[in-house]
């Protein structure tokens, strides 16, 4: 039941951009297509795995252990940028056509904020390992429920005649707002 509340509430109730207003630089940058919204989607849940996966084994068996958990954020700003890389590294040995889908995106992910997010706060929470990998895939796949939404609406607005001034970026912040009010509306589903 604990990893059920975790993914409702990771996904839905405390949603990484729509709440906590995490991860807006790529949710509005990336989110004018559906294609592009789908790679980052996906690249972002692959990558947040496997960094929360590692940076809760550094937290808990190097930072704890000896005293040293102030250099918890550069640590982590560094596995996760290494990590970026030796996935685009070994994806473009491994699987160049995966490599070629995934394009722009995992360099994309470096700068990520929800990624670093992410990790910080399974640290704060206090969750074990498992609770901390379900919580890492359940908000990537409410960033990428939020992003996918997002860029389907903003594909249907570019074919509507919008007034001059709200053109471009007002009408997203607008819509995202909107879509960040229609997602409070499961706060009352998990305490």
């Amino acid at each position: 039941m604990t990893y059920i509340l975790i993914f409702i509430s990771a996904v839905f109730v405390n949603n990484i951009v729509l709440s906590q207003f995490l991860g807006i630089c790529p949710f509005l940058g990336v989110s004018k297509k559906i294609n592009t919204a789908l790679g980052m989607s996906g690249a972002v849940v692959f990558v947040m795995t496997i960094s929360t996966i590692f940076t809760y084994v550094i937290q808990k068996s190097i930072l704890e252990p000896y005293h040293i958990a102030f250099l918890q954020t550069i640590t982590y700003i560094l596995v996760i940028a290494a990590l970026v890389q030796l996935v685009e590294i070994i994806l473009k040995k491994i699987s160049p056509a995966l490599y070629q889908a995934l394009g722009v995106f995992l360099p994309l992910i470096t700068t990520n904020c929800t990624i670093l997010g992410v990790a910080i706060m399974v640290i704060q929470k206090n969750f074990n390992l498992l609770e901390s990998v379900v919580f890492a895939i359940s908000t990537a796949l409410g960033f990428g429920l939020a992003l996918i939404l997002f860029s389907g609406i903003r594909e249907q607005l570019s074919m509507v005649k919008l007034p001059k001034g709200m053109e471009g970026t007002p009408i997203a912040l607008l819509t995202a707002g909107l879509l960040a009010l229609a997602f409070m509306g499961f706060a009352g589903i998990v305490k």
